[in-house]
């Protein structure tokens, strides 16, 4: 059995595997998310998880983990497109 890599959640700092987070990613056109997990760039992962996700806007943890600056605006579209990768599954 392969092994499935594991990612830390921004939220709640809890360890899952890939396939039960969304990455965001930052790229040179921008942060955003990430929806095949392969996007070159900085990644950050949250749960499929509101809760996790309002933790980590609340902590402000994207922008340092992404280690960029983000205005409201941008996390607000961030926001989002999280919450469509939610209903994706």
């Amino acid at each position: 059995m392969a092994h499935e890599p594991e990612r830390s959640c921004l939220g709640c700092r809890r360890r899952a595997t890939k396939a039960e987070l969304v990455r965001v990613a930052r790229t040179p056109e921008g942060v955003g998310v990430d929806p095949h997990g392969t996007a070159p760039g900085r990644g950050a992962y949250v749960h499929r998880d509101q809760v996790c996700l309002a933790e980590a806007l609340r902590k402000g943890a994207f922008a340092g983990a992404l280690r960029t600056g983000l205005t409201k605006e941008e996390l607000a579209r961030l926001k989002g497109q999280i919450e469509e990768a939610f209903q994706a599954i």
